[in-house]
C-alpha cells in the first residue's frame, strides 16, 4: 500500500468518527488542545498530511475515544 492511500483511509476514518459524534470540523478544533485550525483537520481528513503522534492523541481526546480507535479501519490490498 502506498503512503497516500493509507493517509486517505486514515482521513476517511477521522471524518467518519467526527460525523458519528455529530461534530463539524470547527467543533472538533474547538475541543482539541493546542494550536490547530480547521484547514489542518481538512488536510488530515482528505489524506493530504501525515499527522504527528501528538495530533493523534489530541484527536482521540477531542473525539473522546481511545487512540487505537483512530486506526480501526480495514486495509484492502
Amino acid at each position: 500500500m502506498e503512503k497516500l492511500d493509507l493517509l486517505k483511509l486514515f482521513g476517511k476514518r477521522i471524518k467518519e468518527l467526527r460525523l458519528e459524534k455529530g461534530m463539524s470540523q470547527v467543533d472538533l478544533v474547538s475541543k482539541m488542545q493546542g494550536n490547530i485550525d480547521t484547514t489542518n483537520i481538512s488536510r488530515i481528513e482528505s489524506g493530504r498530511t501525515n499527522p504527528t503522534i501528538y495530533s493523534l492523541y489530541r484527536l482521540s481526546e477531542a473525539l473522546e475515544i481511545p487512540m487505537n480507535e483512530l486506526m480501526n479501519f480495514k486495509i484492502e490490498e
